[in-house]
């Protein structure tokens, strides 16, 4: 798709805000006043957002495609309403969606530092009162985004409906249309995913999820396949698909879909009870809790990940839902060894990178906060604690 420069320009600023104002936040500890070094890292935030929001407009697009036109002379679809993009109604629930997921994260990761400092042998009493204002004000921020998370989450999910009736078919593995259609908690069933031997299943669920109403009727994968092939043909360029097969793989949606939503409730559960852990002063102790602090930070990431694989594995087998399958967006001076090639070497760096930063973070965990300065100043200095004699 091409595009005018202002959109770039407007990702380009973005980014350079939230990189410029990080550095000055990491190299401005002893250089700024600490109003204006807080300062440099909500301008990140803000910028943050601002990238979020630019990269989350192209997903979107290729989700549901709007604000564009087919050339047939240059064989592009060529952008024509920006703001359509913008305010594409996919966009609108995915990106309240996505950074809402964003704080969950961030703040089951300070639980679970904040918690597993707490419940730790050799914490001193003072140190445990302030690990548990740390906790129970993660545990605050993460219910409220979870909660965010299902509200978003479930509009979305009708959104989807609506756009791409095949993803929402697929994540319930429902072949043929039915009304009333239950949701499955858990189903064992063929490799495939095209017959089930048993499951376990909410009545009507499935049809809350897609359209609001329990009795409603959810469209299944073989009626959706008919009406794609009489739609859009068969595709010749398909390698990975059978020609004229519309449908993603079957068992990664359906188990990806339950894993994204049920490790993110399993995420806010966990700060609800750490919340009724630490009620009233109460500091709780023992080594289950442990478990649980370090449980809290990789809850959400995991469901994160489930969430996208689901998003963009759902799509299938279209780069552009509708107008261009996968096989035909792959770059056709591209080589196999040559795309081998890079996933390998960015794999090696990520990988590097991921054992660098886990290091760290287990290093300045395990070594706590740092003590308070002992004070040696006159008695008539205006920072030293009140103090009484007898």
């Amino acid at each position: 798709m091409t595009s005018s420069a202002p959109p770039r320009d407007r990702g380009l600023l973005a980014f350079f805000l939230e990189s410029t104002f990080l550095g000055l936040w990491i190299f401005g500890w002893d250089r700024l006043s600490p109003r204006l070094h807080a300062t440099c890292i909500w301008v990140v935030h803000v910028g943050t957002l601002l990238s979020a929001y630019f990269i989350l407009a192209a997903n979107s697009w290729m989700q549901h495609p709007v604000g564009y036109r087919y050339n047939p002379r240059t064989g592009r679809a060529e952008l024509h309403d920006f703001a359509a993009v913008l305010f594409n109604k996919v966009q609108l629930v995915t990106f309240p969606h996505v950074v809402l997921s964003a704080y969950l994260t961030g703040a089951a990761f300070v639980v679970g530092v904040a918690f597993w400092s707490m419940v730790r042998r050799g914490a001193s009493d003072e140190d445990r009162g302030m690990y548990r204002s740390a906790a129970r004000t993660g545990a605050v921020i993460a219910l409220v985004a979870g909660l965010g998370v299902a509200v978003t989450g479930d509009v979305q999910g009708k959104i989807m409906t609506e756009v791409q009736p095949m993803k929402m078919a697929s994540a319930e593995a429902l072949y043929n249309t039915e009304g009333s259609a239950g949701f499955s908690i858990f189903t064992i069933g063929s490799l495939s995913g095209n017959q089930e031997k048993f499951a376990v299943k909410v009545p009507g669920l499935l049809s809350f999820l897609a359209t609001g109403h329990t009795d409603s009727t959810v469209e299944g994968i073989n009626q959706l396949l008919a009406q794609y092939k009489k739609t859009y043909g068969s595709d010749p360029g398909a390698t990975y698909y059978s020609p004229g097969d519309y449908t993603p793989i079957i068992p990664i949606t359906y188990w990806s879909f339950r894993l994204m939503i049920g490790l993110g409730l399993l995420a806010a559960a966990g700060a609800a009870l750490i919340l009724w852990l630490t009620r009233k002063g109460r500091v709780p102790t023992g080594r289950v809790w442990v478990w649980v602090a370090i449980a809290m930070p990789l809850l959400p990431v995991a469901a994160n990940s489930f969430g996208w694989i689901f998003t963009e594995m759902g799509r299938q087998p279209w780069a552009v839902f509708g107008v261009m399958t996968t096989a035909h967006a792959v770059s056709p001076g591209v080589g196999a060894g040559t795309v081998l090639t890079s996933l390998l070497t960015f794999t090696l760096v990520y990988a590097v990178l991921a054992v660098v930063e886990i290091g760290l973070v287990l290093k300045y965990v395990r070594a706590g906060a740092d003590p308070l300065p002992e004070d040696t100043g006159p008695n008539d200095t205006p920072d030293r604690p009140l103090a009484f004699a007898y």
